[in-house]
This record gives structure tokens, C-alpha cells and sequence, in this order.
């Protein structure tokens, strides 16, 4: 948050694009820097930061070794971090009725009180059949289990349409909806049960950090139109590079 203040208020500062004729404001690194010395920021805010993404993506060893070194405590019990990834990684690995049991060990209310969850864990139930070749057993399952869903809302009814057309083809690669049986099915499953789990413990479901990326790469890409200045391009490193002249 503290860069998208530096950039916006740079952005306010350079004049607009009209008394610009043909040349944009450069930037050096030294003063460059020096705005970014300007900006104080709290390390307990940073602390915060770093434990509400270790907390939210299920990092449970490292939120407790920082919350031992920097005394900085997590807004949840880090308990149920453990058990939150033991659902996910249910899903992750297929076995879809071992994370329904589990999610309902933990709040029997989640999937009660959301339908569209509840579809999705059935319908990767479905394709976890199909994957292993017990096309039998998927199509019982199909006109059991999710064909009156599908009945009831449509959404549902052309992701089952969908599903099922991995039964028609020999080869899946052939299939248009072959990405279904891909792992980043199972990983976009997932990701949707923990959503659901941390909003039921009254936490975000979205670390703030790639938000902040997000916000970062979006001024810079504004500030782009307007200056040369040393940018952020390599964000596991976070160097600043100098402005092409």
C-alpha cells in the first residue's frame, strides 16, 4: 500500500498529458529512493502483513515460528490452519468424500449453507470417477446425485452437461472440456473450499498481499504514461530498475 501512495501522489504531482507535448518526467534513482526513504512504515504493520498471508494460504509452521519470533499473533486459532489443509489437500489428492466428511467435522454448516460449494465438491466426485475409469459408477452418480441439481438451477445443469461429456470420448484429449480432469480442477476446488472454510471462522478468504501486487503493478502501469522512473519488474526480488531514456 505504502509504493501506491508514492506513485499516486507522484502522479498528482507530474503535470498532465496536454502541457506534455512529447516528453514524460524522469525520475532518477536518487530521488527516487529518496521518496521511498520518506515513507515510514510500521514494522507491525508489515508484521501483520506477513502473518495474514501465512495464516490464510495454510502455512501453520511458519505462522507459528513467526509468531514466536516477531510477537506478532494471528487473528485465528493456528489449530484450525491444520485441519483447514487437511480438507484441501483432501481435494487436492481426489478423494472428495473424505474432504465432505472432514469439512462437516469442522462446521457442519459450510456446505448446508452453500449450495454452489456443495455442486462443485459433487461434481469432482464425478470426475474423480470418470478419471479412474468407473463409468458406471459415474453415471449412477451423475443421475443421482447431480441431475436433480441440475433441474433446480441452471448453472449446474451445464456443468453436468459438461462432465459428462468426458464419458463420450475415448481419448479426453479430443474432449473440449478435457481440462476438467487437468489437476488445476482440483486445485480451483480447493481453492474454493478454503474460501468457504476461512469465511465460516469470520476470516478473509484472500491473503492481502497479492492484492497489494495487484495495486502495485496497476499504479506503476498509470505512472508508465507519465514518467521514466526506476519500476519494480522482478517482485521476488523487489529491485528497482532504472528508466529506459
Amino acid at each position: 500500500m505504502f509504493l501506491s501512495r508514492i506513485v499516486l501522489r507522484d502522479l498528482d504531482s507530474i503535470d498532465s498529458p496536454s502541457s506534455m507535448a512529447s516528453s514524460k518526467k524522469v525520475v532518477t534513482r536518487d530521488e527516487w529512493e529518496r521518496k521511498l526513504r520518506d515513507v515510514k512504515i510500521r514494522k507491525e504493520d508489515m508484521n501483520r502483513l506477513v502473518m495474514n498471508f501465512l495464516v490464510t494460504e495454510g502455512f501453520v509452521d511458519a505462522a507459528d515460528k513467526f509468531r514466536v519470533e516477531s510477537g506478532t499473533q494471528p487473528d485465528i486459532d493456528l489449530a484450525t490452519i491444520t485441519d483447514r489443509m487437511e480438507v484441501k489437500k483432501a481435494v487436492q489428492s481426489g478423494n472428495v468424500q473424505e474432504a465432505i466428511e472432514k469439512i462437516n467435522d469442522l462446521n457442519p454448516t459450510i456446505l448446508d449453507t452453500n449450495p454452489q460449494l456443495y455442486f462443485h465438491l459433487q461434481q469432482q466426485k464425478l470426475i474423480e470417477l470418470i478419471r479412474v475409469g468407473k463409468i458406471n459408477e459415474a453415471l449412477e452418480f451423475a443421475q443421482e446425485e447431480l441431475a436433480p441439481r441440475g433441474e433446480e438451477n441452471q448453472a449446474f445443469l451445464e456443468e453436468i452437461e459438461k462432465t459428462v461429456a468426458l464419458l463420450v470420448f475415448e481419448d479426453v484429449k479430443n474432449c473440449p472440456y478435457g481440462e476438467l480432469l487437468d489437476v488445476s480442477q482440483r486445485l480451483k476446488t480447493a481453492s474454493e473450499v478454503n474460501a468457504a472454510i476461512l469465511t465460516s471462522q469470520s476470516h478473509e478468504k484472500d491473503p492481502k498481499l497479492p492484492s497489494l501486487l495487484k495495486m502495485l503493478i496497476w499504479t506503476q502501469n498509470q505512472l508508465n504514461e507519465k514518467a521514466a522512473y526506476p519500476r519494480i519488474n522482478n517482485f521476488s526480488t523487489a529491485a528497482l530498475e532504472d528508466p529506459a531514456i
